[in-house]
């Protein structure tokens, strides 16, 4: 059996369900939410699976007594998605007894987006978004980068690593699944191909039945050979041969599961923050390798640069994700490009307005190249601008400017 891996996620989920009727825990499958909800619920909780036909079957034919059942107690319900129409019974109970935790939810496709969901729960419910492991949790760091570098960003001179590119190459091979943790090449294959014919072969047609599975994964195999690349749909649809009116349809369903992410494009002007193209990636490292046919050892060659640079952008852009749900400072997403060229990988717009820039490299040195686009936005901001990291698989931190500093990769879960 493998050792229970404690979620950095745990702390905010219980302090949520103290202070809400309803906690819903949303993620992909297998990152974890059920055992999390185990960890946190109360120990005479009342807990149901729908993905038991049996349960799912009571549950639609009578949501309020299927909630009744529960008593005082609280009901754990995992794969709420698959009885969408739950969710208004639980909100008529929430409006007869607003006492915190009564409920504690947990789904694979977003509730918010789910088509038959009977109400939103607004007001009602907290949502917590749980991704796979992260590196901290894996090597038991309390990993939390923004707000390291909002503290105090010149500690990262300081920080030291061992890790080579053929480490990074390997971490991103094993992704974050708990299931795939010390799993060997062959086991990894085969549980990522079953995962994926399990999602795309059912869960999405649940979702809308016209999804056609092989253009899913024609989809999902394009996006991965194109990691954290900037999604223009027009190409996609024509490289994917998916009519170009349901391209955005294919996308929004696999949002909706999480199998991609997409960080959005940002600028300092708030009016015109939608502008420009959001960057698209699959969100596990793993499934992005397994769907691109790569394997650490290829990924560490030198012909294939491209792709490496591209898998390892993703693999910090997801984690810096994973980590907006623990971090002490709440903290927005984004990546730049402006018309003159000047591009930022990624963007991390604290609370209050003040900017981290980070970029992302290969390399495992720096030079003034790499400083230019976090030094324009640096002078652009002025004092908005707390720091600008470019991130390499190098070993040492560096000082290079006024507020741009540099570091190895593990830094944004293992410095300070």
């Amino acid at each position: 059996m493998k050792p229970l891996i404690p979620r950095h996620a745990a702390p905010e989920a219980a302090t949520l369900l103290q202070h809400f009727p309803c906690l819903i825990i949303e993620g992909a499958r297998q990152v974890g939410k059920s055992t999390l909800t185990e960890h946190i619920a109360d120990s005479d909780a009342v807990i149901r699976n729908l993905d038991n036909e049996q349960v799912r079957a009571a549950a639609a034919a009578d949501p309020a007594g299927f909630i009744a059942d529960a008593g005082d107690r609280q009901l754990v319900s995992d794969e709420v998605q698959r009885c969408a129409e739950l969710t208004l019974a639980v909100k008529a109970a929430i409006d007869q007894d607003r006492r915190p935790g009564r409920f504690l939810l947990t789904g694979s496709a977003s509730l918010l987006r789910v088509k038959g969901t009977a109400d939103s729960l607004a007001g009602r419910a907290a949502r917590l978004t749980l991704y796979g492991l992260s590196q901290g949790e894996l090597c038991s760091n309390q990993d939390d980068f923004a707000s390291l570098t909002a503290r105090d960003a010149a500690v990262l001179v300081e920080h030291q690593s061992s890790l080579t590119k053929f480490d990074y190459a390997q971490a991103i091979e094993t992704g974050g699944y708990p299931e795939l943790q010390g799993a060997s090449d062959r086991i990894r294959d085969a549980w990522i191909d079953g995962y994926l014919q399990g999602i795309v072969g059912r869960d999405l047609r649940e979702l809308r039945r016209e999804v056609q599975p092989a253009r899913t994964m024609a989809v999902l195999r394009t996006l991965a050979g194109r990691q954290a690349a900037e999604l223009i749909k027009a190409k996609l649809a024509e490289a994917t041969a998916v009519p170009p009116r349901t391209i955005t349809g294919y996308l929004d369903l696999l949002h909706e599961v999480w199998l991609i992410g997409s960080i959005p494009p940002w600028t300092p002007n708030l009016a015109r923050r939608e502008i420009g193209r959001s960057k698209t990636f699959i969100t596990d490292s793993a499934v992005a390798m397994w769907l691109a046919k790569l394997t650490s050892s290829q990924l560490v060659r030198l012909e294939y640069g491209e792709a490496y640079g591209a898998m390892l952008e993703a693999f910090v852009g997801a984690e810096l994700l994973k980590q907006r749900s623990w971090s002490k400072r709440r903290f927005d997403l984004f990546h730049y490009r402006n018309a003159d060229g000047e591009e930022v990988d990624y963007i991390i717009e604290l609370d209050d307005g003040s900017v981290i820039g980070v970029e992302v490299k290969a390399s495992t040195s720096f030079n003034a190249k790499q400083f230019r686009g976090l030094a324009a936005l640096r002078d652009r901001l002025g004092d908005r601008f707390i720091a600008g990291i470019v991130l390499n698989t190098g070993t040492h931190g560096y000082r290079y400017a006024d507020r741009l500093f540099g570091a190895p990769i593990s830094a944004v879960w293992s410095a300070g």
